[in-house]
């Protein structure tokens, strides 16, 4: 294991509205992080961020493509009616080829809701990436978080007990088209040295390195999935 999930960031051209809007939906408490950002804090962890949180950032940039990561949720309720209310917007319903509703975020970024499930709880249960070549995905990012792979027929590959991974499964899903564009969501992890070389070594692109701006180093994955890399604290 090269690194463990840390947490979630969102771009967002107005990110105090933005967090709002995922901190109803999510039952979450919105923190001022500074600089207009904002931060998501699932209630039932306590204070502080966690590996459930979602760091929304405030970015110039307009979302101008489909997203190629997102989160599933699990409804608390029989149909989304709850997430329209609070400014969601239905883009799909359940057809003859999916059993979920696909909805949009205030800025366009999609999400898909699952009715209720026995002994589930409401709430994101799996993270979603557009993939490729997803089994060789999965299988590279369980190089670097640990955990285990399960493949389907269907071509999607899961990733399951990963590393400070909050949710059931971590999904890559296949897609025709390539990545063209920055993600929109993107993920952290911690090292568990004090620099990525064991990251670039696996095969990661160093896209970043700490400045007198940042603090952390900027990579790709693979297919170009950008990630933030953090060292370990001193006491970690």
């Amino acid at each position: 294991m090269i690194a463990r999930f840390e947490d979630l960031c969102l771009d967002g051209v107005d990110a105090v509205a933005l967090g709002d809007f995922w901190g109803r939906i999510l039952d979450g408490e919105v923190v001022d992080a500074g600089d207009s950002d904002v931060r998501v804090d699932p209630r039932r962890a306590g204070a502080g961020a966690s590996a459930e949180s979602i760091w929304v950032n405030r970015v110039p940039e307009p979302r101008t493509v489909k997203t190629r990561v997102h989160l599933d949720l699990r409804l608390a309720d029989a149909d989304p009616a709850a997430l329209l209310a609070a400014g969601a917007r239905l883009v799909r319903e359940p057809d003859a080829e999916i059993h979920w509703w696909v909805l949009a975020d205030p800025e366009g970024n999609l999400f898909c809701a699952f009715a209720p499930g026995q002994d589930t709880r409401a709430g994101p249960f799996e993270l979603v990436v557009d993939s490729a070549d997803p089994a060789a995905q999965a299988a590279w990012w369980c190089g670097i978080v640990g955990g285990t792979v399960e493949t389907s027929e269907k071509g999607y590959a899961s990733l399951v007990g990963a590393a400070g991974f909050p949710w059931d499964y971590w999904v890559f899903d296949p897609v025709p088209e390539r990545k063209t564009v920055k993600n929109r969501l993107h993920w952290d992890v911690k090292l568990v040295d004090a620099d990525p070389t064991a990251l670039i070594r696996a095969g990661a692109t160093l896209l970043r390195e700490p400045d007198d701006h940042i603090s952390w180093w900027i990579l790709a994955d693979p297919e170009g999935n950008e990630f933030c890399a953090f060292a370990p604290r001193p006491t970690e």
